[in-house]
């Protein structure tokens, strides 16, 4: 038996990984068979067809209880043995899995394969740590017998992904679905996808909702239930399919919740296709049909996962739908004969579709393009058993095909794109006196207040994308000296001609200085500062521009209006026209405060979550115009120097 260092366990079920390195948080030791009985491991199937290092799924790969083994000898960690690169686990019991080790304290660490080491840290971990995750999964979230909250129609289901944070346990929302109209039966086409660390429990929280306005605000609509379980819960499941009962409402049958996981492949193709139909079922009364078309990928274990829907083409039996682009990742995660399932539906206001029939196909077979092999006949299996004359419901016929290898935020850094940030910041009189302590823009001699902590947490980040690090820094809602007039626009450092900060120090200290020399007044209003950026008032202009706008809330108000603007939901309209693409990011900053007084961490919480949006922002802008990525400078050679002797 081949003994690792402490803290290394053999395990298997991931392509291309063998070992894994499990830690519990902030400890660099081996554990005890006493600490080993309450941990929640979870090792999942087998991820791809062809990984040799895959195993069988076994109860007993969870590692036993002390009662279950013999005393452990001094010094010593329990081990998976034997190594399982293709061992047929099912086959061997708990205790022929898992065994004691001496620990050879006095040896040096034995080194490991590169390849294995790269999948988790070493080093001690602490919680602000960047962990590297054993791979990342996409989680899918189908949903069967909601509960009906609408009197005249069906719920309008939304699900709302929540992730438990580590030190301080608040439940944070990652992200939500799409509202499916009229259905107790949902299948979201919108997926999680998340990191996945085998040796952390990350528990997730997913809540339901019956949509019943445009507001963003969850508390306006009717509750459904929830589900509490960990990403590992889902991944270890048979099939990596994790099916619960919906719960929260006491007294309720809430229904089920279909949870699935599969790691996603690191394609970055994406393909642009249109279809178009003939002859479909008429499947109307007063009309013919109103068809649109939903596709799935095929699972290992049979099932299939919703990927696509298109738009609804009313009232005809030939529609010819637009043309639209989704990644190879989603259609078949890679592989290319994977079995592709496409359906044809009849809409219905009422979300009863009726179903016109169906197809198979596969990436491979879609490639080849518009021809004679990519004419598919629409067939209702029920209609074929009931009738023998029965041919097909229609024709799908692909019109065209084409791939593209879609460029990433950091392509355009590498070819010289620059960010530049502009700072702006609420002198209003809703802040309190500067002066006293419960004031939000109070100078405590010894810690930041909350405008500064977000000052640097967010401009520490965005000045490594900006060459000379000079930023302009206004403020808003103030009386400027000497006269008393109210000002939404205007420079920190007092030079309106030319209000550039050097780095995010300069920022500060102007910041500080502004406060000692204005008056804190009002209203609230920050369109004079993005017109100063943009040469815009309104969201719905600037979204045509190469922009993106973050709006940290800061101190205990309501902040509605503010969430209204993050459009992740809703699209932000002004005067009947909707802005182009989503530019804000809003975030409260008292859902950062970390409760132990780590202002660190906070810090560090909010930069991560204010700036995950920008570098789709940023994509979307540059997709939208045809913008392609500079070409990358060739890397640096330094000169060689060329040694001369005379002679």
């Amino acid at each position: 038996m081949e003994v690792l260092p402490p803290g290394f366990w053999v395990t298997s079920g991931f392509q291309d990984r063998t070992y894994m390195h499990l830690e519990r948080r902030g400890r660099r030791r081996a554990l005890t068979g006493e600490e080993l009985s309450p941990l929640d491991l979870h090792v999942p199937k087998k991820w791809g067809k062809n990984s040799e290092t895959s195993a069988r799924r076994s109860a007993s790969l969870l590692p036993p209880t002390c009662s279950e083994l013999p005393p452990p000898p001094a010094a010593s960690t329990l081990h998976l043995y034997p190594r399982l690169s293709g061992a047929e686990l099912g086959d061997l019991s708990r205790l022929e899995l898992w065994k004691w080790a001496p620990d050879k304290s006095t040896a040096p660490p034995r080194k490991m394969d590169s390849r294995y080491t790269s999948t988790a840290g070493i080093g001690d971990l602490n919680q602000l740590s960047a962990a590297i995750p054993a791979t990342r999964v996409e989680v899918s979230v189908s949903c069967r017998n909601l509960l009906d909250r609408d009197t005249f129609s069906k719920s309008d289901p939304i699900c709302v992904l929540y992730i438990q944070g580590v030190g301080n346990k608040e439940w944070r929302e990652f992200g939500r679905t799409e509202v499916i109209d009229n259905t107790l039966n949902p299948d979201f086409v919108r997926k999680f996808i998340l990191d996945y660390f085998f040796e952390e429990r990350e528990n997730l929280r997913f809540d339901l909702y019956d949509v019943d306005s445009k507001s963003p605000n969850l508390s306006k609509h009717d509750f459904l239930g929830q589900v509490f379980c960990t990403l590992g819960e889902i991944v270890g499941s048979q099939g990596s399919r994790l099916e619960k009962p919906i719960v929260g409402i006491p007294g309720k049958k809430c229904g089920t919740i279909i949870l699935t996981a599969e790691e996603l492949n690191c394609c970055r193709d994406a393909v642009l296709m249109q279809f178009c139909a003939n002859k479909l079922d008429k499947k109307d009364f007063f009309g013919k049909s109103d068809p649109f078309l939903v596709f799935y990928r095929s699972n290992e274990d049979g099932s299939f996962t919703i990927c696509h829907k298109t738009e609804v083409v009313k009232n005809t039996l030939n529609p010819v739908w637009q043309a639209f682009k989704i990644s190879v990742r989603a259609l078949c995660n890679g592989d290319y004969d994977r079995t592709i399932k496409v359906q044809v539906y009849d809409w219905d206001r009422d979300g009863s579709h009726d179903f016109i029939g169906e197809f198979t196909t596969s990436y491979r077979e879609l490639s080849r393009g518009q021809s004679q092999f990519n004419v598919y006949e629409v067939v209702n299996p029920k209609k074929k058993v009931k009738k023998k004359k029965y041919i097909n419901s229609g024709t799908v016929t692909l019109l065209s095909f084409l791939v593209e290898t879609e460029v990433s935020f950091l392509d355009y850094i590498k070819g010289g794109t620059q960010i530049n940030f502009t700072v702006a910041i609420d002198f209003t009189a809703s802040n309190g006196n500067p002066a006293q302590p419960t004031s939000l823009h109070y100078m405590n001699p010894y810690q930041l207040n909350a405008y500064g902590m977000a000052l640097k947490a967010v401009g520490e980040i965005v000045q490594d994308y900006d060459s000379d690090k000079m930023f302009p820094a206004l403020g808003f809602g103030a009386k400027l000296p000497p006269d008393g007039r109210i000002s939404h626009e205007f420079a920190l450092n007092g030079n309106p001609q030319n209000p550039y900060c050097d780095g995010i120090e300069g920022v500060m200290e102007a910041y500080y200085r502004s406060l000692k020399s204005v008056q804190l007044y009002g209203p609230t209003n920050f369109a004079p500062v993005i017109n100063h950026v943009a040469s815009c008032v309104f969201f719905s202009k600037a979204s045509k521009l190469p922009m993106s706008i973050i709006i940290v809330g800061v101190g205990p108000a309501e902040f509605d209006a503010m969430i209204e603007l993050d459009g992740d939901d809703v699209r932000v309209s002004s005067r009947g026209k909707y802005a182009e693409r989503d530019i804000v990011q809003f975030v409260p900053f008292r859902d950062y405060i970390d409760r132990s007084g780590n202002h660190i961490l906070s810090m560090a919480r909010l930069a991560k979550d204010v700036l995950a949006e920008i570098p789709e922002q940023f994509l979307s802008y540059m997709r939208a115009r045809g913008i392609k990525p500079s070409p990358a400078p060739p890397p640096y050679t330094p000169p060689t120097h060329v040694l001369q002797t005379q002679i």
